[in-house]
């Protein structure tokens, strides 16, 4: 019987040849239909207050969810399949990670370590850098704790608050100032040698290239200048509550999105040596059921095993492949809205199982080998 990751690794180029078709017009509907909403939201939040605090309140998770619709839409510049022209996915992408707070040519230098890698967890292990059962067991009680609540929904929003709007800045900054201290100590002890190669030489774990730091450096400047203007026009208070809580929750929700993309029961989870792509992106991967208006804010990201058979198919476009093709899918696990919470419980990497566990389940495995 020939498996549906055989028939994937068979029909795969083809589908890709297929659906890799980026369309300029619907890319740019999607931006306006995401920015316009945005503008028109901050500005009623802002005048709202001035009325009533409960119309700035009511404001709030439509602005965190437009939020996340910009991150995700910056999310496909970064894999060039939001439009076909380069040149727009690299412009709108960095104006979409300015609005997301996070430089968009960097993380997608990341990001795209993660597609290359899916299913290996010896290479990556999601946002949460999920531990092994032996790293685990190796932790105290409350290092435990602390892990078990670290990946739980109601430390989502302090994880967006630090994934999006803290680190970024902070990696920036401390990068920054160890390139100028590089700098400024190599001119003391060897002045005849020229700026550009004590630049060159500078090693950071912030960055790999001189485009991943001025990608980091413009993005810090321009959203700096925009925080800036807005405290002028409205107020630090009233801007800061509103952008720290409504970022923090965009962010606390992509990665709650991501991570239930790939943590789930019994996901596929190898070594790099026994590690495949196609069976990483079919056993490794989700299809998250979400009702239609969380698929738009989210632009169908939750069809992710198609998004795994090639990151180059737009996002207006994976519906359509994964209801052409249903038949090379069946293996892939369905994951229901109502479903996240539990999945959020596959926490461990059970490296000889090659699978994603639970806690629990670790535990049992603890009680039936005692």
């Amino acid at each position: 019987m020939v498996s549906s990751i055989d028939c994937v690794r068979k029909e795969k180029q083809a589908l890709i040849g297929r659906y890799t078709r980026p369309d300029d017009i619907t890319g740019l509907t999607q931006v306006l239909t995401t920015l316009v909403p945005l503008a028109l939201l901050w500005w009623g939040a802002i005048r709202g207050f001035r009325v009533s605090y409960w119309l700035t309140v009511a404001a709030i998770p439509l602005i965190a969810l437009f939020t996340l619709r910009v991150f995700a839409l910056m999310h496909d510049c970064g894999h060039y399949s939001l439009f076909r022209s380069r040149w727009l996915n690299r412009t709108i992408g960095f104006a979409l990670g300015v609005v997301a707070g996070m430089p968009q040519y960097v993380w997608a230098q990341h990001h795209n370590f993660h597609h290359a890698h899916n299913g290996n967890w010896d290479k990556y292990r999601g946002p949460y850098t999920t531990l092994s059962v032996d790293e685990y067991a190796a932790m105290t009680n409350a290092q435990q704790r602390m892990y078990r609540r670290k990946c739980g929904v109601t430390t989502a929003p302090l994880a967006g608050f630090i994934y999006l709007i803290f680190n970024p800045r902070f990696t920036w900054l401390i990068g920054s100032i160890g390139l100028v201290a590089h700098v400024v100590k190599g001119k003391v002890t060897a002045p005849n040698v020229s700026l550009r190669e004590y630049v060159a030489s500078y090693q950071t774990r912030y960055w790999k290239s001189a485009r991943e730091y001025w990608h980091m450096f413009w993005n810090n400047v321009v959203l700096l200048c925009i925080w800036a203007l807005m405290c002028w026009a409205c107020g630090p208070l009233l801007f800061f509550s509103i952008y720290l809580i409504t970022v923090s929750i965009a962010g606390g929700a992509g990665i709650v999105l991501f991570t239930v993309q790939h943590n789930f029961e019994h996901s596929y989870a190898s070594d790099n040596d026994n590690w495949d792509y196609d069976t990483g992106g079919i056993e490794g991967t989700s299809f998250l059921i979400l009702p239609r208006w969380l698929n738009w804010f989210t632009v169908d990201i939750a069809y992710h095993h198609i998004h795994h058979l090639s990151a180059s198919i737009p996002n207006y476009c994976l519906v359509k492949c994964h209801n052409d093709n249903q038949h090379l899918f069946v293996d892939v696990t369905r994951v229901k809205l109502s479903q996240v919470l539990d999945a959020l419980k596959f926490i461990l990497w059970d490296t000889r199982a090659r699978r994603i566990i639970s806690v629990a389940e670790y535990q049992r495995q603890l009680l039936g080998s005692a």
